[in-house]
């Protein structure tokens, strides 16, 4: 039997399931892998989306109480911490489409994330974004806070029935307090399209440093070969003439068909700490997961190290959802006590966060073995590794 709610009373309860799930109290799951821990829950879904964002709550204007701007999906949010309080600058996507950014604020880092009022006002160029998403922020040494986002437009080089072509490049922005924020020129490089840009945190050479990510199509990298890395000289006048590859793809690894940078370095006395997406073809689709490497502290362009496969790799119910199998980051924050949080997709509809530790994650960088890219050296080195094992049990 059907109950029959009054407006108020549905209003009410959509309210208070709202409330229940913004203080939801989220656990570390088991003891980990030794080098991060995942958490139970994820920490903002699109029912973290304020209810007054989707509904008309005018009982005149909307006596149902219907949806009248619908959320689809919250996810690759960009990440900083500031006086004491951790954001994530969320990509939202409405059942439109249309992907905007908003701010989710919260006291701790696994839990409790509130969004604000409103959105994220972009400001718009004389060539206006039909679609913006997957912001990184850079907290930079000359004093700003910068966002570097992809920005999507229709291919005009293509026929007008053509209606997938896009163009994505490479948008700018900066704050002083993530609420008001400058729009710059679009990043200018020799590359027909740009994902998964990122501003170097310090100046390299009295310059700023982005990693890019050059491919030839929107979807297909072509000859793009990985991430990338180019100098620019004035940032509001923002142009890479040269890129060079930092991190090539490579045949039969967790980055064949594409891989990019996830959010800007950590810095350590051993290097740059970089966490990075890898994309491999599979008879269901592309798989997205997450790997890591380390760069030279004075040359954040050369790898030192880097350990074999991926970091985090969907699992459960992180592999459903709209573009399945698929984990992605464009952000992570480390506290002064060293605890580091990373903060992780699945499948392009939900986020999720991982902790780990500066010690632990040097540890798995700096002593875990590289891919030596054929299954015949890799039963040695797994060999290698087993007869150790026996040995100290003698």
């Amino acid at each position: 039997m059907s109950t029959k709610y009054t407006f108020s009373q549905k209003l009410k309860v959509i309210n208070d399931e709202y409330e229940e799930l913004i203080n939801k109290k989220n656990h570390a799951s088991g003891i980990g892998n030794g080098i991060y821990k995942r958490f139970d829950n994820p920490i903002l879904t699109k029912d973290h989306i304020p209810p007054f964002w989707i509904y008309d709550i005018d009982s005149k204007d909307n006596p149902n109480l219907q949806e009248r701007m619908g959320i689809n999906a919250v996810f690759n949010p960009g990440a900083i911490k500031l006086n004491d309080k951790y954001y994530l600058v969320a990509r939202i996507e409405g059942v439109d489409r249309k992907s905007f950014f908003g701010i989710a604020e919260s006291n701790k880092g696994t839990e409790g994330f509130r969004f604000w009022d409103k959105p994220v006002v972009i400001p718009q160029t004389d060539n206006p974004d039909v679609n913006v998403y997957d912001m990184r922020l850079t907290n930079h040494e000359d004093g700003w806070i910068y966002g570097v986002f992809c920005t999507e437009r229709k291919d005009k080089s293509v026929s007008e029935f053509d209606t997938s072509s896009a163009v994505a490049q490479a948008g700018i922005v900066r704050t002083k307090d993530l609420i008001k924020w400058e729009r710059l020129p679009d990043l200018k490089t020799p590359s027909p399209q740009q994902r998964n840009v990122v501003l170097h945190p310090e100046y390299v050479n009295n310059k700023y440093g982005f990693y890019t990510r050059p491919q030839d199509g929107f979807v297909d990298a072509g000859s793009g070969g990985g991430i990338g890395w180019g100098y620019c000289e004035d940032i509001e006048n923002p142009i890479v003439e040269h890129e060079q590859i930092v991190d090539q793809r490579v045949y039969h690894t967790i980055k064949e068909v594409k891989n990019g940078q996830g959010p800007p370095p950590i810095k350590t006395k051993k290097g740059w700490m970089h966490l990075a997406h890898g994309v491999r073809n599979t008879a269901a689709g592309l798989r997205y997961v997450l790997y890591m490497f380390l760069t030279d502290l004075e040359k954040p362009y050369k790898i030192i190290s880097e350990p074999a496969g991926y970091l985090i790799a969907p699992q459960a119910d992180e592999r459903v959802g709209d573009v399945s199998n698929v984990v992605f980051s464009n952000g992570w924050i480390e506290d002064d006590d060293g605890k580091i949080y990373i903060y992780y997709a699945s499948s392009d509809t939900r986020i999720h966060v991982a902790t780990s530790t500066r010690e632990k994650l040097l540890d798995y960088l700096m002593n875990s073995p590289s891919d030596p890219l054929t299954s015949a050296k890799c039963v040695n080195q797994r060999i290698e590794l087993i007869e150790k094992n026996l040995n100290l049990n003698k």
